[in-house]
């Protein structure tokens, strides 16, 4: 079933300056669900999920944090951290007037809807918590991004160079999930060696006593053979969390190419958070 899709922006202020967000809103009410995609990834990954939940009938928005997507990208590292992007997703509940929604995310999106509950627990209904990086994923992490880091700060023109070769090519000729990736090759140098680095030295999500204190229900699905996000913090997540229901993805892209099962345990999660939202013809399996 077809549902409404807007696309939207908001302004932030920070110590950094004055910054565009951007966000795509799907369906209508009063159900609330916010998603947040991983890191360096544009909010479009969450559109399959969105419309889903959005033909159930919850009021679903995807947001581009700072630095993501189609948001401003600001080239200063005070500029980002989950902390930060917490507080833009507050931002956004603000901006479209919702008390609370139900937050969720993949990988970095994880973190920051794990953050959000935890500095304002007041606006959080749910969690929907897709491969968290918590304290075993630290040294993958340290091995995948800081060679981006590297590469951004001190070898500026093959970012550039792939951002040029890559922008070209349009997305509505290439698949889906190809159209994703070259998404996330779209990339300033200045801009993701700056995110980088604020994500590295700035808080990377809440400690294990703040996250013992997050009492929403919660759905936390761990990918297997995923070293920057391993089963062990899935799982050290779920065990922390008074309220919380562990899933297992059968690969690290169930979620991407066979979503049917883990589209029906958000979509459980987030009724159960709200309750008895309106409901709508399912569109899926």
């Amino acid at each position: 079933m077809l549902v409404s899709e807007r696309i939207g922006q908001l302004f932030v202020e920070s110590d950094a300056g004055r910054d565009r967000l951007e966000f795509t809103e799907y369906g209508a009410g009063a159900a609330w669900v916010v998603l947040v995609p991983a890191e360096l990834m544009p909010r479009r990954m969450l559109q399959p999920l969105a419309r889903v939940l959005a033909g159930e009938g919850f009021h679903v928005v995807t947001l581009d944090p700072l630095g993501h997507g189609r948001s401003d990208r600001p080239a200063d590292p005070q500029a980002y951290s989950v902390t930060a992007f917490a507080e833009q997703v507050i931002a956004l509940l603000d901006h479209k007037g919702a008390p609370q929604a139900v937050v969720g995310g993949v990988s970095l999106g994880a973190n920051v809807a794990l953050e959000t509950a935890a500095i304002a627990p007041e606006r959080v209904r749910g969690l929907i918590l897709e491969a968290p990086v918590l304290d075993n994923g630290v040294e993958a992490g340290i091995l995948t991004f800081g060679p981006l880091l590297l590469t951004a700060r001190f070898v500026p023109l093959a970012v550039t160079a792939l951002r040029r070769a890559t922008r070209p090519v349009p997305r509505g000729v290439v698949p889906f999930w190809a159209g994703i990736a070259l998404d996330a090759c779209d990339q300033r140098a200045d801009a993701v060696a700056a995110l980088v680095h604020g994500l590295f030295f700035g808080r990377a999500a809440p400690s294990a006593r703040d996250r013992r204190r997050i009492t929403v229900p919660t759905l936390v699905v761990g990918h297997p053979v995923d070293p920057m996000r391993p089963p062990a913090d899935a799982e050290m997540l779920a065990a922390e969390l008074p309220n919380a229901t562990l899933l297992r993805a059968r690969t690290p892209l169930e979620w991407r190419l066979r979503p049917a099962r883990l589209d029906r345990a958000a979509v459980d999660l987030a009724a159960r958070c709200w309750r008895a939202p309106r409901r709508r013809r399912r569109t899926g399996s």
